[in-house]
């Protein structure tokens, strides 16, 4: 029964080191934008892709451990 709260709490573990990774991405992107404004359309696509997956594997991490509270 405990082992079902540790992978719970393992998976949001997950998700906060996501949100870290997407921090990341937003803050180089920016960045880049500031020295290189003649790169920002490909700069703004690249992040967006970016995030996305990031994000999709924070989901992941979530759906995940909802189905185990409930699953159990």
């Amino acid at each position: 029964m405990e082992l079902y709260y540790i992978a719970i709490g393992l998976c949001m573990l997950a998700t906060s080191g996501n949100a870290i990774g997407e921090a990341m991405i937003c803050t180089h992107a920016v960045d880049n934008m500031g020295r290189n404004p003649e790169m920002y359309g490909k700069l703004r696509t690249a992040m967006i892709l970016g995030c996305s997956l990031v994000e999709t594997t924070a989901i992941y991490c979530l759906l995940i451990s909802i189905l185990l509270i409930f699953a159990r």
